[in-house]
């Protein structure tokens, strides 16, 4: 998606997360895979930070004034060891077709079917490059992904408004549920990715910044509590926060998604015309973070709580296509848990419709 303007000041990612299953314990373990391309205009030999000048951080007042450029590989995983582990390229080293889904860079590369690469970094070299943004450690994969259910936020990704670059983040979850299968090895620890068991979860964003509040929430593994059975077929997902157009701000507003085994329902602002509204909030105490959403149009109101506990998540870190570290307390989790409540409006009162349980819910929110 990196056209126009964007090559010079813009940023494209694909993001995956899964559960896998310890090979000896059968212990689960919540995992992350992301590929990022940053300002690739400039095709350079060897990435840029734009915290350093060289091998050297600029101090605070010139932060902003480098652009970086970098092809970067993010993974990890979460729980009471959360941790994200980066490794950087040059642009110029990019392998990238222009038709399909096909990036190749060093040791990784990502199809629409499959996920092959590792990080790794020392913690000699992690204190030595806070640039870096990265914990110390080592992970790799071999995986392939079958994105069995969609959500497309509608014309304001189409081809015309994606054009103008109106903007300034967009986002496109192609695998609300996807099944993840193969292996991963996270320093040194083997775990089995099982296809009906991983609660896998794949999208991809690109714009020319980020937006604030930044909020994100999302699971395939969901039980009912009317049938008191696995739905298999049903999954969620919430995202936004203050999207800007032509650098205007619509004020708060999240995209939220749900398929139930027989049904989609979506509340999004851009489709004006169905009269949706939503309203979220974030809270958190000593141990625990909260996200609540409450999402209605003129037929259905879905409630959604989702808690996590602060011990098994981590702060992600990005700089932003002008070099600038946008957050730095961008909460980021894998392992929540919740409900989902969704009613019918009749004349009088609220029907209730589904009641889930939600489990190995993805989660994120920050806005300093």
């Amino acid at each position: 998606m990196l056209k126009g303007s964007l090559k010079k000041k813009g940023y494209d990612w694909w993001w995956h997360s899964f559960t896998g299953y310890h090979k000896t314990t059968g212990k689960p373990k919540s995992f992350f895979i992301e590929y990022f391309i940053m300002n690739p205009s400039k095709s350079l030999k060897s990435p840029v930070f734009g915290q350093t000048d060289g091998e050297r951080l600029v101090d605070s007042a010139a932060v902003g004034t480098i652009k970086p450029s970098y092809v970067m590989i993010k993974a990890g995983a979460w729980g009471e060891d959360a941790k994200q582990i980066h490794s950087f390229f040059s642009t110029d080293s990019l392998n990238i077709e222009k038709k399909q889904l096909s990036i190749n860079v060093g040791n990784c590369t990502l199809t629409e079917e499959s996920l092959i690469g590792g990080v790794k970094l020392s913690a000699a070299d992690a204190a030595a490059h806070p640039e870096y943004m990265s914990d110390s450690g080592s992970m790799t994969w071999n995986l392939k992904m079958d994105k069995q259910i969609s959500f497309n936020p509608g014309y304001a990704t189409s081809w015309f408004f994606r054009s103008l670059n109106l903007f300034q983040m967009y986002w496109h979850a192609q695998g609300v549920k996807t099944e993840y299968s193969g292996t991963v090895t996270l320093d040194g620890e083997e775990y089995v990715v099982i296809p009906e068991k991983s609660y896998g979860y794949a999208d991809k964003n690109w714009g020319s910044d980020f937006t604030k509040p930044w909020v994100w929430l999302s699971s395939c593994n969901l039980k009912s509590q009317i049938t008191n059975s696995r739905a298999h077929n049903s999954c969620f997902d919430i995202g936004g926060g203050c999207p800007k157009v032509l650098g205007i701000p619509l004020k708060r507003k999240l995209l939220v998604f749900l398929k139930t085994e027989d049904k989609t329902y979506e509340f999004n602002f851009s489709k004006f015309w169905k009269y949706s509204k939503v309203k979220f909030d974030f809270s958190e105490t000593e141990d625990t973070l909260h996200w609540y959403v409450c999402a209605e149009n003129h037929r259905y109101l879905l409630d959604v709580d989702v808690y996590c506990q602060k011990s098994k998540t981590l702060f992600i870190n990005y700089e932003s296509p002008i070099g600038k570290k946008e957050f730095n307390k961008l909460w980021n989790g894998g392992t929540g848990h919740g409900t989902l409540k969704l009613f019918r409006k009749t004349k009088r009162t609220l029907e209730i419709v589904e009641d889930f349980i939600a489990e190995n819910c993805g989660c994120e929110y920050g806005e300093e």
